[in-house]
């Protein structure tokens, strides 16, 4: 099945020749007229995939205490910008408000920033958070978000940044392109030119980096060094960077063909934690972790929350909660794939990033 913006790209390919995989990610993605986040809610068990905020409010509240009580360690500085990058429904961000407001000083510091280019998920942002007590303010960027001192989120946000590809040949990096072959098909070759960066490998190895990534990382720890406060980036990815191709498509819960339908399927690909973390590093903020996202919850007392919302509920809400804590910490499902990392100033050391009890 062909899409309009399939057909969109064919044409872009016969006038300028086969573009980067980074390109091709940023139509699918991007486009405001087709791409997928501008025409749809992707999120829950109807759409393509579910998000730990929609597995359990577990994930928010523990989320929501974390960022606290490092607004406590920066200082409790006032006021600040409570920052979500990619916010989907709005749900993790009503869960940390709901935090927040027990904490009367940082409930009267904060202002709402939710870093979002979907008119259909700022629609349903808005309708998640009426009624919260805080006007939110919507950004295009993280670069339009207000000055001062942040606490920043970005819970599954990094993972759909534009990566560039790179296939080993001949002893040399080539990036990974898509063109068309002879039938207008969309298919993935290779550039003309030749890549000097990058480290050995075999032939046919394939290498990604995301620029895009990169940047916003050294961009959030510079604005964090500059003016206080804390990040904080959960995704699944890897702890150090390595060879392979991640890119995927999902659809309906299912991995799908990233070519084909382009705009109708999500785009991501596992994140680089190593490269992340060395950018906000570089920056010369400080960086804890990555730990894997079981290790951030359970010691955050997700077990113990668990307890208390299941001790006055009947067996089937009991059986439903001890689900959610698999999912979100299991090994097996989102606790080790998931990974967490944390951006402060130097000095300040979060937990559960110190040292091991």
């Amino acid at each position: 099945m062909s899409t309009q913006l399939a057909d969109q790209i064919r044409r872009l390919i016969e006038v300028d020749g086969p573009i980067s995989v980074a390109a091709y990610m940023a139509h699918c993605l991007g486009d405001p007229q087709h791409g997928y986040y501008a025409t749809r809610d992707p999120f829950g068990p109807a759409g393509d995939f579910v998000t730990a905020p929609e597995v359990s409010q577990m994930f928010g509240e523990i989320v929501g205490a974390w960022l606290v009580h490092a607004w406590d360690l920066a200082g409790a500085p006032s006021p600040v910008c409570l920052v979500e990058l990619g916010p989907g429904r709005g749900t993790l961000m009503a869960d940390i408000l709901r935090v927040a407001a027990r904490h009367p000083d940082l409930a009267a510091a904060l202002s709402v920033h939710l870093v979002e280019t979907s008119p259909v998920l700022r629609a349903k942002q808005a309708s998640t958070l009426a009624g919260q007590g805080y006007r939110a303010d919507w950004h295009g960027c993280f670069a339009e978000v207000s000055a001062g001192p942040l606490l920043l989120v970005a819970n599954e946000f990094f993972d759909a940044l534009p990566i560039r590809q790179f296939v080993r040949v001949g002893g040399r990096w080539r990036e990974r392109v898509v063109g068309l072959d002879g039938a207008g098909r969309l298919v993935f070759g290779l550039g003309p030119g030749l890549v000097d960066h990058g480290a050995d490998a075999e032939e046919g190895a394939i290498m990604e980096v995301s620029p895009a990534g990169e940047a916003l990382a050294a961009d959030i720890a510079g604005r964090i060094l500059a003016e206080g406060g804390a990040a904080l980036i959960i995704d699944y990815g890897y702890t150090r960077g390595g060879l392979g191709a991640t890119l995927q498509a999902v659809r309906s819960h299912a991995f799908a063909d990233p070519l084909a339908d382009p705009g109708d399927a999500d785009l991501t690909a596992h994140v680089d934690f190593a490269a992340l973390a060395a950018s906000a590093a570089k920056a010369g903020a400080a960086v804890h972790g990555p730990i894997t996202q079981g290790e951030f919850l359970v010691p955050l007392g997700l077990v113990e929350r668990a307890g208390r919302l299941g001790g006055a509920a009947d067996e089937v809400t009991r059986e439903a909660i001890r689900a959610a804590v698999e999912r979100l910490a299991g090994p097996e499902q989102m606790g080790k794939l998931f990974k967490v990392l944390a951006i402060t100033r130097p000095g300040v050391t979060p937990p559960p990033f110190g040292p091991k009890i």
